[in-house]
């Protein structure tokens, strides 16, 4: 499946015209936008309330742990469910459950700081099934001229979200309280379910016997995805992208140290660092894309070469500016290298997520991207505890620096490993299908 794109980067007047064209992308992209939001608000009011009540940034990490473990606990069902049933119906299904979730966090309190993990860990597994259903359906919902720009659309909506609602939830809960920001994150699941419903366009690709449900069988599905993969070389190093930089992953908790402690910022701070993050998360992806298709061919965003470059480039640059925040002596600085660090993420965040889906067939797409979240998961996971636990001895500089080495080397190392791929000869063969 080759994508067909224009030499163009992602400018807001081509975001305007993709968004007024084809109205179930709209729908989706709206139902993205607010349920990321909320979760920003909630995230950094949980931060911060965690801090406050525990004052160890082991507790941080541990809420970013309970965002991220239960989704690769979940994978084994979620993946196969994504491929087996109506797309539309089970983000429905799962937007109102996650709304239920949300309001347990207004029973956190100091004797129950672990309803905070609970609640979390629930909405985060039932995101494992929205995530992949979401990417797994764009190419049902675009045609392929728009494929790459739809890509880099739905990319940036985390990091403009992020940036927007990280820093307005810093303000939000400071005016009106972490019950309210709790409050507005189980509202926004619920919009976003009723804008899911809106969409009209089948979000799979229609089965040879007409069908859309098909028995769910977890594990052997799972095999199924697993046996593609490993004999696809092109979408098993597409794969390893974001595990990979999953290892230096523990930076991100620190942020709320940072903004929290070491710049004596409080939940401001916080939402600072984070939407700095989200910022850089916003423009990674167009810079990705810019990147991808200067060359002028359209044949230039499905090639293997472009992809695999920028996904070792970007843990590169996520490296650098890691290594930039372990050293800044002052909040607007660390603001300032956190942007640059989510730069090289943002792109390789959605760049591989393009290979994922050219590479795979409709049938399995929704395992794939489960499968792909699940061991960014599991090693992210194990980044977070680590970095956690490594910070409360040492300190968060020392231990910024070092994750931020090892997402620089995993840079270098997957240059590396995809060289032999990157070579001329290989530059216009399409990722297949």
């Amino acid at each position: 499946m080759d994508v067909d794109v224009d030499d163009g980067v992602l400018t807001w007047r081509a975001v305007i015209d993709l968004l007024r064209r084809n109205r179930d992308l709209r729908l989706v992209f709206l139902a993205q936008v607010v349920s990321f939001l909320g979760d920003w608000f909630a995230d950094v009011a949980l931060l911060g309330l965690v801090l406050e009540l525990t004052g160890s940034p082991i507790w941080a990490s541990l809420i970013l742990v309970s965002t991220m473990l239960p989704v690769f606990l979940v994978t084994p069902l979620a993946g196969p469910m994504v491929d087996a049933f109506d797309r539309r119906k089970l983000i429905i299904a799962v937007s109102a459950a996650q709304a239920v979730a949300a309001l347990v966090l207004l029973g956190v309190g100091e004797s129950r700081v672990w309803l905070a993990l609970v609640a979390r860990a629930v909405i985060a597994g039932l995101s494992t099934f929205v995530g992949p259903a979401v990417q797994a359906s764009i190419p049902n919902l675009v045609a392929p001229v728009d494929l790459t720009r739809a890509n880099t659309l739905i990319g940036s909506v985390w990091g403009a979200m992020l940036a927007v609602g990280a820093a307005a939830g810093g303000a939000f809960t400071v005016l009106f309280g972490r019950s309210a920001s709790f409050v507005a994150d189980a509202l926004t699941f619920v919009v976003a379910a009723g804008l899911i419903a809106l969409v009209r366009r089948p979000m799979h690709a229609a089965r040879e016997d007409g069908a859309v449900a098909r028995r769910v069988r977890p594990l052997a599905d799972t095999r199924e995805a697993f046996h593609y993969a490993s004999s696809n070389r092109p979408l098993a190093l597409l794969l390893c992208s974001k595990a990979g930089l999953g290892l230096a992953g523990g930076v991100v908790p620190l942020l709320a140290v940072f903004g929290d402690e070491v710049f004596d910022g409080g939940d401001a701070g916080i939402g600072l660092l984070l939407g700095a993050r989200g910022l850089g998360a916003v423009i990674g992806p167009m810079v990705g894309q810019w990147r991808l298709t200067r060359r002028g061919t359209a044949a230039a965003a499905s090639t293997v070469p472009g992809i695999l470059f920028l996904c070792g480039a970007g843990a590169v640059v996520y490296g650098v500016g890691y290594a930039a925040v372990a050293a800044a002596p002052s909040l607007p600085l660390a603001m300032a290298a956190t942007f640059v660090a989510h730069l090289g993420s943002g792109a390789q965040w959605t760049l591989s997520n393009l290979g994922l889906q050219v590479a795979t067939r409709d049938a399995l797409r929704g395992r794939i991207f489960a499968a792909d979240f699940a061991v960014l998961t599991l090693t992210m996971s194990t980044s977070y505890l680590v970095g956690g636990w490594a910070a409360g001895r040492f300190g968060p500089r020392p231990v910024t620096l070092a994750l931020a080495l090892i997402a620089g080397s995993w840079g270098m190392f997957y240059l590396s490993v995809t060289r032999a791929m990157r070579r001329p000869e290989a530059a216009e063969t399409p990722l297949p299908t």
